[in-house]
């Protein structure tokens, strides 16, 4: 893995003429940069780059030649996929590409840019608030991990309280095989699921929707350029394999889970909706806040060969801090504000995203551009760091409180979830990666069978 490369595109007084990018308190400033998929009033999905409360539209950047990069023969391949409909074209052409666009695009918002590029790219923008973000690519595989310790433990001492985590956990990154076709762009609704539950024992299962609704506070890694059938991702090259991070729900049906994970782990528990934030924020806006891999017990086993670099241990983390927030149907009506469940730091995972890279293709599965690994839920050893409900109200037993007096175990109809997410250092200006929305919505009518 290489050191983490800064340049002019990281300085922290750099400024942008659009006005809103200066705002301390803007997730988008010039450093960031994110890369999403939108749809603007009355037009067809395209691809963007927030900076401020705007979107730049770099379908119509291309196709105006108000930046000279475009006109060059060796940008033909970018502008190209600049004008596509989802990210997977410019994923595809790997980290020197998607770095000579950041650089590019950040000189025509600077302050420094010539008055004739802002007033072309001035035509460019939208407001963020008047576009519909999409899915950021066209996802053909998801796989879902289960990388932090803590959550691990958590759960795990719930169900074996004299054993929490399995004997593989710290040998082996454990995930499971997604549902691509059922993840959705932030601010869709989540419609409850049906499916088997077993409260009792002694009885027989019954089917209906779900009771105890809950939400997975994680990061997903963007897949960028791939692999080959057939051969491995060696850890130190896993770094060039990451597009970006984006913020991502994974919604669960608890009570379908307990019934269902044995012996082949999540299925319907997990594949009726993936909630994806809008916003890809690529590895170059994050080199700033690069940070060690999560420091190991001394009676931890070390990685294995095939999972250990030097370099990823001491930079493959990241340093990004991590909100829960909920309303519920009442607050709403009251005009209570949200209130914040839980705030965790991604640099408590205990497998690097280049070390899930590494290993999910160690197979020789071929990983593709566009696809998209999660994290698996992100929790910290506080309870105000876990990030799910299974963990913060402990299966139930501890509800949480809510300032309307409302208690939740679970999610509810009508609850919206968001997640945020952050980067903020010393010496390096402040970037987010917006929100991750998504509200409960009941049950379809009936008891799923046909009429």
């Amino acid at each position: 893995m290489p050191p983490a490369q800064l340049d002019r595109t990281h300085a922290a007084d750099a400024r942008s003429w659009v006005e809103s990018a200066n705002d301390a308190a803007s997730d988008f400033p010039i450093q960031n940069l994110p890369f999403g998929v939108f749809r603007p009033r009355g037009g067809d999905a395209r691809i963007g780059v927030a900076i401020g409360d705007r979107v730049l539209d770099l379908r119509a950047v291309v196709g105006s030649c108000a930046i000279e990069f475009f006109m060059k023969p060796e940008s033909e391949a970018l502008g190209a996929a600049c004008g596509a409909d989802a990210l997977n074209s410019l994923m595809a052409l790997g980290s020197e590409s998607a770095h000579a666009l950041r650089v590019a695009i950040f000189d025509a918002l600077s302050t420094d840019a010539p008055q004739a590029v802002q007033s072309a790219l001035s035509d460019s923008l939208h407001p963020i608030g008047e576009v519909e973000l999409l899915v950021p690519s066209r996802v053909g595989d998801y796989t879902d991990f289960y990388a932090s310790i803590h959550h691990a433990t958590n759960v795990g001492s719930m169900f074996r309280p004299d054993n929490p985590l399995l004997p593989n956990y710290k040998y082996v990154p454990i995930g499971y095989h997604g549902r691509a076709s059922s993840i959705v762009p932030s601010g869709s609704p989540v419609r409850r699921p049906h499916g088997q539950t077993r409260d009792d024992a002694s009885a027989p299962p019954s089917f209906g929707p779900s009771k105890r609704m809950d939400y997975e506070l994680e990061v997903g890694i963007f897949v960028g350029k791939g692999n080959p059938l057939g051969d491995p991702i060696p850890i130190g090259e896993a770094w060039e394999h990451i597009f970006g991070l984006a913020l991502v729900n994974d919604w669960s049906a608890r009570d379908l889970q307990a019934w269902e994970y044995q012996p082949l782990g999540p299925f319907l528990a997990k594949n009726f909706a993936t909630t994806v934030g809008g916003w890809v924020v690529t590895r170059d806006a994050l080199a700033p806040f690069r940070a060690p891999a999560f420091a190991r017990g001394d009676d931890d086993p070390a990685p294995l060969p095939y999972l250990s670099d030097s370099a990823d241990q001491s930079a493959g983390g990241f340093a990004v801090t991590l909100e829960v927030w909920l309303s519920s149907d009442r607050m709403r009506a009251e005009g209570a504000k949200p209130v914040r469940l839980s705030r965790a730091s991604f640099t408590g995972m205990y497998w690097t995203p280049a070390q899930l890279i590494a290993h999910h293709a160690s197979s020789g599965c071929n990983l593709r551009p566009g696809d998209l690994l999660a994290s698996g839920t992100v929790s910290g050893p506080a309870k105000d760091e876990r990030g799910c409900m299974l963990e913060l109200a402990w299966r139930g037993t501890e509800p949480v409180a809510l300032p309307t007096g409302e208690t939740r175990r679970f999610l509810e109809d009508g609850d919206e979830v968001v997640l945020r997410g952050y980067c903020e250092r010393p010496g390096a200006r402040r970037i987010g990666f917006g929100e991750c929305r998504g509200i409960v919505t009941s049950a379809p009518p009936g008891s799923g069978r046909r009429p």
